[in-house]
């Protein structure tokens, strides 16, 4: 089956799947130095919640490509632990923001930085056009293929 597919896409899938791989090692060790019985997964939750400030869980879910139930169970394990809360959306009674608490933007922050040190190091001697460049390229990638 190899043989059919073009050169470029064989390297894009081994290059990726290198990515993702190194992703998921890098997402397991930030989510056990924020708690360790924090599942992989809930990093880019976590990356989400400390961009955004206070979000909605829907919109959450939304931005994740999860199920709110799915969300919601996460939601409420990262409460249990002190990690994040809920408060009240000032513009609908009903709905909730999930906030960070200051334990857990401390613990995560702690445990990013040394990875974003990484990532730092790791792209020192690109110039700042390959940066921008692989930058925007991962990004119409990731947009494309959801």
């Amino acid at each position: 089956m190899d043989e059919h597919l073009p050169q470029p896409i064989r390297a894009v899938e081994h290059e990726l799947t290198a990515l993702l791989r190194r992703g998921r090692a890098v997402s397991w060790e930030i989510a056990r130095e924020v708690h360790p019985t924090l599942e992989p997964n809930t990093y880019g939750l976590l990356l989400w919640l400390r961009r955004s400030g206070s979000i909605r869980l829907t919109e959450l879910a939304a931005r994740l490509g999860v199920g709110k139930g799915t969300l919601s169970r996460q939601i409420n394990a990262l409460e249990v632990l002190g990690l994040v809360r809920r408060d009240p959306d000032p513009n609908d009674r009903r709905a909730a923001q999930i906030t960070f608490t200051e334990e857990g933007q401390r613990r995560f922050d702690a445990a990013r930085a040394a990875r974003v040190g990484e990532l730092l190091r790791t792209l020192n001697d690109w110039p700042a056009r390959d940066v921008e460049e692989f930058a925007r390229l991962l990004g119409r990638f990731n947009d494309a293929w959801q």
